[in-house]
């Protein structure tokens, strides 16, 4: 870790001085539960705890490893439907192959993202190539699942690959941090991903005492997931650990600064920021589909059930000999098997 990455930091653009601006409060500091997701691979449930209110317009997310794997154990998922959101997979390292119902798919290795919007319905699934399972190795990344407002949750469902070469970089104003843009804006600048709904997605590697302040939109919520590494958020410097969740209140900036000694194995503190702006739409949700409504929800599993949200293609023949197991869709990326209103 990192997947991306400059030889020199200093001769990156510089985000603008936010010494000024209104830091965020904390709203709460939460501890991701850790699990098994889809065929077996390790996970952190990072949303886990949090009131879906605060953390409008994401919905669940997932730190996958990391894990090193001996030869034979690299796992994925089972081909499985979604409907009503966006799935955002973010590889940092190792790589991954995704498929799905409309003949569509790829792979995405060491800081690149796919971004998929399920809409109206899809199948699709996500495995680690032949090659990573005979060979073993590093896997670790994220996946992020994206509401969409009732108006576009019926959209065609579309794919986005945004490449790691393709990634705004930027550095902090004292150039101690390196700041990777996914998606949406910051500071004026732009990352690569195009979001429906108008969000920030960045990845940021603090050097040890380093303190990043982002100035972030004040119509968006704001949300900073340590994947590793020791740490402060807040002008409050409270302490913050790997796998831990930090909710910001209202203000105009981020404050996280990294403990001045890390650990051997995670020399900097390692962070996923994201924030956006609330859809603030009822939230009906049950395994694989986001909707508004409970009727909407059960809907979409009996679309399911009719094959209405697509079928395996024929050219994975291998896969499609086994058929979909309808009764444990709802435990694909650990998902809740109970349906969640908001």
């Amino acid at each position: 870790m990192p997947a991306v990455t400059v030889s020199d930091i200093t001769i990156l653009p510089r985000i603008s001085d936010a010494s000024h601006l209104r830091a965020r409060g904390i709203k709460s500091i939460t501890t991701a539960p850790q699990g098994f997701e889809g065929e077996g691979f390790p996970v952190r449930r990072a949303f886990a705890g949090v009131d879906l209110a605060e953390l409008d317009p994401f919905i669940h997310l997932d730190q996958m490893g990391e894990v090193e794997y001996a030869p034979g154990e690299p796992k994925g998922t089972p081909w499985h439907p979604h409907r009503g959101f966006e799935t955002v997979t973010y590889i940092i390292d190792g790589i991954f192959d995704h498929k799905d119902s409309n003949g569509g798919g790829g792979s995405i290795t060491d800081g690149d993202t796919q971004w998929m919007t399920a809409g109206g319905g899809i199948l699709h699934i996500e495995t680690p190539p032949e090659h990573l399972v005979v060979s073993g190795g590093l896997f670790h990344g994220f996946q992020l699942w994206v509401n969409l407002p009732a108006v576009k949750k019926w959209s065609p469902p579309a794919y986005q690959d945004v490449r790691a070469k393709d990634v705004a970089l930027l550095t902090s104003t004292d150039g101690a941090s390196l700041i990777r843009i996914i998606a949406g804006e910051l500071d004026g600048h732009v990352g690569p991903g195009s979001t429906q709904t108008p969000i920030t997605l960045i990845h940021a590697t603090v050097a040890p005492g380093a303190e990043l302040r982002l100035p972030w939109r004040k119509d968006y919520n704001a949300l900073v997931y340590s994947m590793s590494g020791q740490g402060f958020v807040g002008d409050e410097q409270r302490p913050i650990s790997m796998g831990q969740l930090t909710v910001f209140g209202d203000g105009d900036c981020i404050v996280v600064r990294a403990a001045n000694q890390q650990e051997s194995r995670s020399p900097n503190l390692e962070l996923f920021i994201l924030g956006g702006q609330p859809i603030k739409e009822p939230i009906a949700w049950m395994g694989p589909f986001v909707m508004n409504t409970k009727s909407e929800v059960l809907q979409a599993f009996e679309d399911f059930q009719k094959g209405l949200l697509g079928s395996i293609p024929a050219i994975y023949k291998d896969d499609a000999k086994r058929p979909v197991n309808r009764t444990k869709i709802l435990d694909v990326h650990n998902a809740p098997t109970d349906l969640q209103e908001s």
